[in-house]
């Protein structure tokens, strides 16, 4: 069992410290998932794909108005679905400095970082918002924060990948689409929040 315990330092200098421990029972790792190339993508018509790697910090918010959720614009792959706000963290910045730049961008919420939750990273082979073809490496981390004074989202940058933001109801997040990473981080991390027992 490997728990993420805290991320230090300042883009691309970044150093995280994780507690690596035996599971309570003997474990099987689960299935490695392998994501395919963009079906739409032909590489021989192609140059070679610019390998990239993109850190980002992304928050599970919290408020008496419910979860605070971003939809992904025409400018992703999986427009129209939902995720955590966040994004990328830029040069000289730490990762809890730019979640809360990124939730203000997309949502215009003011929001106080609890504890990190998680680390998630993701590959894939595709095009960009830009449109350039990338062989592409995401590193996800991943914060538990509350907005203490939720108001109406509305997205500031505007044109980016971000097309709205919403409060959503704890209990019935599920029966929106979500994004495949950012489901699987609410599935795991939610419902303890939600209970006030101790993240894990």
């Amino acid at each position: 069992m490997i728990r993420p315990l805290s991320v230090t330092g300042r883009s691309p200098d970044l150093s995280l410290t994780v507690q690596v421990g035996r599971h309570g029972r003997s474990a099987e790792l689960p299935p490695q998932r392998t994501r395919s190339i963009d079906p739409e993508l032909d590489l021989s018509q192609e140059p070679e794909p610019l390998v990239r790697q993109r850190v980002a910090a992304y928050g599970i918010v919290l408020s008496h108005r419910g979860l605070l959720a971003t939809q992904f614009s025409e400018l992703t792959a999986v427009p129209g679905l939902w995720g955590l706000p966040g994004g990328g963290i830029q040069r000289d910045e730490s990762p809890a400095r730019a979640l809360l730049r990124e939730v203000m961008e997309e949502t215009g919420q003011r929001v106080q970082i609890e504890q990190l939750l998680d680390v998630q990273t993701d590959h894939w082979i595709g095009r960009s918002p830009s449109r350039v073809v990338e062989n592409f490496h995401a590193v996800r981390i991943i914060y538990a924060a509350v907005c203490t004074a939720p108001t109406d989202p509305v997205v500031n940058d505007v044109g980016g990948t971000t097309a709205a933001s919403a409060w959503m109801s704890p209990e019935t997040w599920e029966d929106q689409p979500w994004s495949m990473w950012a489901k699987v981080m609410l599935e795991r991390h939610l419902t303890d929040r939600r209970s006030g027992t101790a993240l894990n």
